[in-house]
């Protein structure tokens, strides 16, 4: 992989230069990382979040359109409706009005008549009682007619006016769903070209795999000291924290350690041993075999039991063990966590009193150890971690041992990338 073989160049003067990297050793243990000011690109899986999300707010959008449409053309004209309900009510109303006006007007009409046919003054004096009561009545009538009508047409106003604010609103919400189109039409061009470009660097043979910070290795149950003729047992877990299969999982551990002066590799004394639940039996964890523990789905982990041995004459020193993890799938994409985790701990000879042997010559654990040793990331521009608490109890120098660990480092990482290609290889190949 690209960025092993880069963190690997970055360190590997650990092994083949120390004096250049001693003379650097104060900026090497002191430096922080610098500030990152670069938002980081999304991934597939949060493409495919903001996708779905996009999708139920179009779809709301849309259904609220719909619905105010609906509302539009037949819920205002029901006729419960308030606005529609007066509009009916005040129509009849105004119509039962004109009735009653015309029924006025007639009567007036006939009362004319009558009075225009008597001929003595009893029948002329009768007729004009009835002529002048018409004349009342088609006056009242008339006041009646115009006050229906104006409140017809105050109840027409009313129900217009709930139209068109009814059909504003629809305009606001075809505006918001063709925004919602928009921002659908966006998030699905995004994840498009994400997995565009992700299934370019994953089918290219021979192509550069890409980091996957999702795929985790973490380290347990290694004490913070180990002792001279002692084996330790614990446990790696690798997990994959994505949301997809990964066809191939390639776990990576490997020790190293110096003596307490840095000048010394005491990796021969150290033996790493490993065993899954699928193939029990123990054999050496050598990170150039790449062994494979299968396939890992999302969201799902596999525990790798671990076991130290160390040589009864190893002298006195510090060491690491380096995890990491890589991944290959069946289109040949790859990639793996960008970081190298490793695990300090102190070494303590058979014969130093500091082991705090017993009398039946077991050593005792020390008072001041703990369950887990130190543990600490190389970043991948090769740096260097964070500073462990058990190194500081060595007395040594802690920049010294950091030079002498990146070492291991730059070893493993080197061998790292050598399995990925070779493995890549082979399937090219095949």
């Amino acid at each position: 992989m690209k960025i092993r073989r880069v963190l690997a160049t970055a360190v590997a003067a650990a092994v083949t230069a120390p004096v250049v990297l001693l003379s650097t050793a104060p900026a090497f243990a002191d430096e922080k990382p610098a500030t990152q000011t670069q938002k980081a690109k999304p991934t597939i899986e949060e493409l495919e979040q903001a996708v779905d999300l996009a999708q139920k707010e179009y779809d709301a959008a849309v259904i609220a359109v719909n619905d105010a449409i609906k509302f539009l053309e037949e819920g205002l004209e029901a006729e419960n409706y308030p606005t529609k309900a007066a509009v009916i009510e005040t129509k009849k109303a105004a119509e039962a009005a004109a009735k009653a006006k015309t029924e006025a007007d007639q009567a007036v009409v006939d009362a004319r008549a009558k009075l225009d046919a008597a001929t003595t003054d009893e029948e002329k004096a009768a007729a004009q009682t009835v002529l002048d009561a018409a004349l009342k009545a088609a006056q009242d009538a008339a006041a009646a007619k115009t006050a229906a009508d104006t409140k017809a047409a105050e109840a027409r106003t009313a129900h217009d006016d709930a139209r068109v604010a009814q059909a504003r609103k629809i305009g606001l919400l075809q505006k918001a769903r063709d925004e919602a189109r928009k921002k659908l039409d966006d998030a699905k061009k995004a994840l498009a070209d994400a997995e565009a470009e992700e299934g370019e660097e994953g089918e290219e043979p021979g192509g550069e795999c890409v980091p996957e910070p999702k795929l985790t290795a973490v380290l347990s149950g290694l004490p913070d000291k180990v002792v001279g003729g002692t084996t330790e047992n614990f446990t790696l877990r690798v997990t994959n924290g994505t949301s997809k299969t990964m066809d191939e999982v390639y776990p990576y551990a490997a020790v190293h350690a110096f003596d307490d002066k840095g000048l010394k590799e005491l990796d021969s004394y150290l033996d790493l041993e490993w065993s899954t639940a699928a193939n029990p039996s123990w054999r050496d964890f050598d990170v150039l075999d790449g062994s494979s523990v299968g396939s890992l789905k999302a969201k799902a982990s596999v525990d790798v039991k671990l076991r130290l041995k160390v040589d009864a004459d190893i002298p006195a020193g510090q060491g690491a063990v380096f995890v990491s993890a890589d991944y290959i799938n069946a289109d040949e994409s790859c990639g793996g966590y960008p970081d190298l985790d490793h695990h300090e701990f102190q070494i303590l000879a058979k014969t130093d009193p500091g082991n705090n042997e017993d009398t039946d010559g077991k050593p005792g654990k020390p008072d001041n150890t703990t369950e887990q040793g130190g543990t600490s990331t190389t970043p991948v521009n090769g740096t260097g971690g964070s500073d462990s608490g058990s190194l500081a109890e060595t007395g040594s120098s802690d920049a010294l041992s950091k030079v002498a660990l990146a070492g291991g480092a730059a070893l493993m990482l080197g061998a790292g990338a050598v399995v990925v290609a070779r493995r890549r290889n082979a399937d090219t190949n095949a």
